[in-house]
């Protein structure tokens, strides 16, 4: 059984800015991926591709279909990718990814959780694979984000 991705950072900007970098298309597409396009509301159709942000090598752009399941803000934003073309995402035929804020201070914990992975219909080596490619991805995504964030915070401040 592959158990849940997590990582938990600390990034020195304030819970609004934050929020706005994991959930605003055009701040995604500065630190995650290449392109977002996402229906920002619970229920929303989205799209994320990579080309040279992956974490991966790739030689074409890799695109991931999401739907939105929670906006909670600024504090939990999460949503549904990896389920088969054409299906309504759900657990047990995708995985959710949320993003958890927590203001310290003048700064905002952000835990990354990506759950659901051993209820998919894949075989346990696809799963370990796709455990293995992540969490390496969230790392490298996750420092850009703390970089990121801190610009876009001096920036707002002047």
């Amino acid at each position: 059984m592959i158990p849940s991705i997590e990582q938990e950072i600390l990034i020195e900007a304030p819970v609004d800015v934050v929020w706005g970098a994991v959930t605003e298309p055009d701040q995604i597409s500065s630190w995650f991926t290449n392109a977002a396009d996402i229906d920002v509301r619970e229920g929303g159709k989205g799209a994320l591709t990579w080309t040279d942000r992956a974490a991966i090598d790739i030689t074409e752009p890799v695109t991931a279909e999401i739907t939105v399941v929670t906006l909670d803000r600024p504090r939990l934003f999460s949503f549904r990718w990896a389920y088969p073309e054409g299906a309504v995402p759900r657990e047990g035929n995708s995985v959710l990814v949320e993003f958890t804020l927590t203001p310290e201070g003048e700064s905002t914990r952000l835990r990354v959780t990506e759950s659901g992975l051993s209820e998919i219909d894949w075989t346990e080596e696809q799963k370990a694979t796709y455990a293995q490619e992540h969490t390496h991805g969230w790392s490298k995504h996750l420092a850009d984000l703390v970089a990121y964030a801190s610009v876009k915070d001096r920036a707002a401040v002047k």
